[in-house]
């Protein structure tokens, strides 16, 4: 009797085992599978959460098919202790490997509510967007200028922890703007203590945090523009006419304020290479203008023959060759430019019509230069009269 009831239990046991067995890979391949959320959502993970609380807001999106194995999952793999707070979009059929993945391995929300502080050369801007997860394209849904009081829904996107922040820097921007407008990002702590060098600053999108310091981010500004400017100096074109690499960041801030047209920027610093290298004084207004501004905001009028006659360190109608320092901060494009120039004979160029999006009529004598200048006077004296 005693050996039939060791055999039913041991029968009983393999059984157990077996079944067991069949258990835990059923549930390692649902963990692993496809899953059945039919369409991408935004998931919310507040400050102090847990994984049986994510787990019941999936499940009640219909992005699990088990908070038990969810749970099961993170702990086997332990990333129960790696949950990160915010707000994180979860594409459609992602498994549950993936959205454990998604909601531990970085801090960075990536849908949701984003604030963008724009610095741009005419203006700043504070932004308020919301992702559309179905649409995958954010929808702004406030925005307002830093400089006046801001609306009353502003403090509550900015205090909400799904919140993420962004400073973007518009290319030709100059250092004393940036510094000027960091100063109205008010999530941003500290002084900067002096204004950057003009040039050293890389117009770009950098991710900032409540309680970042303004001096930080200005040098995290500076390194990428230090990393651009070193790589593209490495990979210059041969027998440019420049000393060192701030002369050709001068070079290229100047591309920056002649044309946004990033395509059009190698001809532009063709004309411009071609003129110093035949001794001729490079005459560009931005030149003049910043050195009227000392790039302290726009100056908001024409140029004046008096000014472009002035003998100033940045009248390029009046000095040879490049001022002395940059005059603005000028992007990636800008600088691979000057430091790659197209080969041409050109050596003027002016605005084909009066919308700077149009790009430039470029030329290689005087005389089809003034047709070109004629051309675009028609234009200004037509609207003038309209």
């Amino acid at each position: 009797m005693w050996r039939n009831i060791a055999s039913n239990a041991l029968t009983f046991l393999v059984v157990l085992v077996f079944l067991m067995g069949g258990v835990l890979l059923w549930a390692q391949n649902e963990y692993a599978a496809e899953g059945p959320l039919d369409a991408p959502i935004c998931l919310q993970v507040r400050s102090g959460s847990n994984f049986t609380r994510v787990s019941g807001d999936l499940e009640a999106q219909g992005a699990i098919s088990s908070g038990t194995i969810f749970r099961l999952g993170a702990e086997y793999t332990d990333k129960t202790s790696q949950l990160k707070a915010g707000s994180f979009l979860v594409p459609e059929r992602a498994s549950m490997t993936e959205i454990v993945d998604i909601v531990t391995r970085g801090g960075a929300s990536t849908c949701g509510t984003e604030v963008v502080y724009r610095i741009g050369v005419n203006s700043a801007e504070v932004q308020v967007r919301e992702l559309d997860p179905a649409a995958g394209r954010y929808e702004e849904v406030l925005e307002f200028d830093p400089a006046e009081a801001a609306p009353a829904e502003y403090a509550g996107f900015r205090d909400d922890v799904g919140t993420r922040f962004r400073v973007a820097l518009a290319e030709g921007v100059t250092s004393w703007q940036v510094v000027q407008e960091l100063g109205q990002v008010d999530i941003l702590e500290g002084e900067v203590a002096e204004i950057p060098a003009e040039g050293a600053l890389a117009p770009d999108s950098y991710e900032i945090s409540k309680g970042d310091s303004r001096a930080e981010l200005i040098a995290r500004m500076e390194d990428a523009q230090q990393v651009i400017l070193e790589a593209a100096w490495q990979n210059r074109a041969d027998d440019l006419p420049y000393d060192d690499p701030m002369q050709a960041l001068t070079m290229a801030s100047i591309i920056e304020k002649e044309t946004g047209d990033a395509e059009e920027r190698p001809l532009v610093a063709s004309v411009f290479v071609n003129r110093l290298e035949r001794g001729m004084r490079l005459q560009t207004d931005p030149t003049v203008i910043y050195g009227i501004t000392n790039g302290q905001g726009v100056l908001g009028r024409g140029i004046r023959q008096s000014e472009l006659r002035a003998e100033t360190p940045y009248n390029t109608y009046v000095i040879p060759g490049l001022p002395p320092t940059p005059i603005a901060n000028p992007g990636r494009a800008s600088i691979e430019a000057a430091l790659n120039p197209d080969e041409s004979d050109y050596l003027y160029f002016v605005a084909k019509t009066l919308d700077p999006a149009d790009g430039h009529n470029f030329a290689t004598t005087l005389d089809e230069h003034n047709s070109n200048v004629a051309a675009y006077r028609r234009l200004e004296a037509e609207r003038a009269n309209q």
